[in-house]
């Protein structure tokens, strides 16, 4: 049946395939217990139909099988009161009767041997399903980390190339420079600021003088009076 053979031939490595192509493997996995779980019911049907034939052959085979051994009686009573004919009459239909069981008998051994090729199978397709449903977790586990692992590749990938070497050269360099101009601008303040001291003593040196001026012309004054 195409159900059974659908299902066997989703492997562990159809679930790793559909892994590598999902965007999403909690809801692939999901999805994909989801259709196994579609095509468990699908099995139990036909397994139930499969199963109500081989009843159905098995009840026709009992009633063949009765009819010969009644017919069978009904002869050897028949023959018993001297009644020849109506023996061989009975005799007649056992044999049709037999041939009924037979012919039953192959149909029923037959159904049962693919009722219980089904039976097998469904129960194989149960537990595979209850193993997907046990690996799921550890599935999605494995994906998580897969995917993790790719990203930080990704990212390691463009980590401690000749561009971001050289990037860092340069902010290096900018730095540098931009430090020499701080340098530079610091000791341009400092000159102009020794140069405003100087000014500033001369300004002062020149009060001084005026004061010293002024009191000798006082003392001078004094010895005149």
């Amino acid at each position: 049946m195409g159900i059974f053979k659908r299902f066997r031939d989703m492997t562990m490595a159809s679930i790793n395939d559909l892994l590598d192509k999902a965007e999403d493997p909690v809801k692939m996995l999901t999805q994909f217990l989801r259709d196994m779980e579609q095509d468990i019911n699908e099995a139990e049907v036909a397994v139930a139909k499969q199963i109500a034939v081989e009843k159905k052959f098995k009840q026709q085979v009992e009633e063949a099988e009765e009819m010969v051994a009644k017919r069978d009686a009904q002869a050897m009573r028949a023959l018993e009161q001297d009644n020849e004919d109506l023996a061989r009459r009975a005799l007649q239909d056992k044999k049709e009767q037999q041939i009924r069981y037979d012919e039953m008998k192959k149909q029923f051994d037959v159904s049962k041997e693919n009722a219980d090729r089904l039976r097998s199978q469904l129960s194989e397709m149960k537990d595979e399903f209850n193993k997907m449903k046990n690996k799921k977790d550890l599935l999605i586990a494995r994906a998580e980390a897969a995917k993790a692992q790719k990203q930080i590749n990704q990212a390691m990938s463009g980590f401690g190339t000749d561009n971001a070497s050289r990037g860092f050269d340069r902010m290096s360099e900018k730095v540098l420079q931009m430090e020499a101009e701080a340098e530079a601008s610091n000791e341009l303040r400092s000159g102009n600021r020794s140069l405003d001291d100087e000014l500033n003593k001369l300004e002062k040196s020149s009060g001084v003088d005026d004061d010293l001026a002024e009191l000798r012309a006082r003392m001078q004054a004094k010895k005149q009076s």
